[in-house]
């Protein structure tokens, strides 16, 4: 595992740069060891909700956490979890999607691993696409 510790700016999609940070850095696997930062909006799906909630405003990233897994066709394979706070201090958290825009900073240290690979595959036990991990392939 290399570390690599990254700085997002304003304006960025959270998910979306960490995932392009992980494929200029020539990876397809890796995990946030942790992150904060603050948001313009925040964009989670709660547990056990199909549909994502934008919580509109200024936020806090109190944690951030998961797996980034990229493919070389471009498919995302993220997994990434992440706690906010609003203005008022109400704590909200949940699964990290698109939509998540960087207001001041994110700064993340991510742990890339070169020698692997994520996918995420149907589980007939959950239901859900999950986590699959593989060697890289040389």
């Amino acid at each position: 595992m290399t570390t690599f510790p990254v700085r997002l700016g304003p304006g960025q999609d959270l998910r979306a740069a960490l995932e392009a940070v992980v494929r200029e850095q020539g990876g397809q696997a890796a995990f946030v060891i942790a992150g904060i930062g603050s948001l313009s909006d925040a964009r989670l799906r709660f547990a056990g909700v199909d549909q994502a909630q934008t919580l509109a405003g200024d936020s806090e990233i109190l944690s951030l956490s998961g797996t980034v897994g990229v493919d070389g066709e471009g498919r995302s394979h993220s997994h990434l979890h992440m706690a906010v706070s609003t203005t008022s201090g109400a704590v909200f958290g949940g699964h990290v999607v698109p939509g998540c825009r960087v207001r001041t900073t994110a700064e993340v240290l991510l742990g890339l691993l070169p020698e692997w690979r994520f996918s995420r595959e149907a589980d007939p036990a959950t239901g859900f696409p999950e986590l699959v991990v593989r060697p890289r392939e040389a």
